[in-house]
């Protein structure tokens, strides 16, 4: 599953560490998350949502 969220994150005008520090997580992990290298937890999720402005849904591509 692809995600949105450095589309969602330049669009917002954050950097990986703003965004990280909303989060409460490091910068390698939305590194990873944005790379698709990592999933986040429901709860991370939540928050990236939240700190981006959008819905989980609008997070995330299912690709098929």
């Amino acid at each position: 599953m692809e995600n949105n969220i450095y589309h969602l994150r330049k669009e917002r005008k954050l950097s990986q560490k703003e965004l990280a520090e909303l989060c409460k997580v490091s910068r390698q992990t939305i590194i990873a998350i944005e790379n698709n290298k990592y999933d986040p937890s429901l709860s991370l999720a939540f928050d990236l949502a939240r700190n981006l402005d959008t819905t989980v849904d609008n997070l995330f591509i299912s690709r098929k």
